[in-house]
């Protein structure tokens, strides 16, 4: 498989933010799965909502302003394996799996 990569854009004044935490603000884990899996659906011509999210892992917070990026490779089956980046730092991983055409999640 090839790890392919794009930009992510999550504003840096996101609602989520706002309370989560005051003086100290982080995204969400649950943003941060969102966004990745919109972004995998939209590659894979799908609605998010056929998305199963396998497994996540959260591994260094995200602050406002910090530019994300989500690699991900995938295979004919519609799994996705993906990390998300801030700079060369890994902020969350995960696999993604969406409904094939019969409705049998691979």
């Amino acid at each position: 498989m090839t790890t392919q990569s794009l930009p992510l854009a999550v504003a840096a004044d996101h609602p989520a933010y706002a309370g989560h935490f005051p003086g100290r603000p982080i995204l969400p884990g649950v943003v941060l799965l969102d966004e990745a899996l919109l972004a995998l659906a939209a590659l894979q011509g799908t609605a998010a909502a056929t998305g199963e999210i396998k497994s996540a892992k959260f591994l260094s917070p995200v602050q406002p302003g910090e530019i994300l990026r989500l690699e991900y490779s995938s295979t004919a089956a519609g799994v996705f394996r993906f990390e998300l980046k801030v700079a060369e730092r890994v902020v969350a991983s995960g696999i993604v799996a969406f409904a094939a055409a019969d409705g049998v999640t691979s």
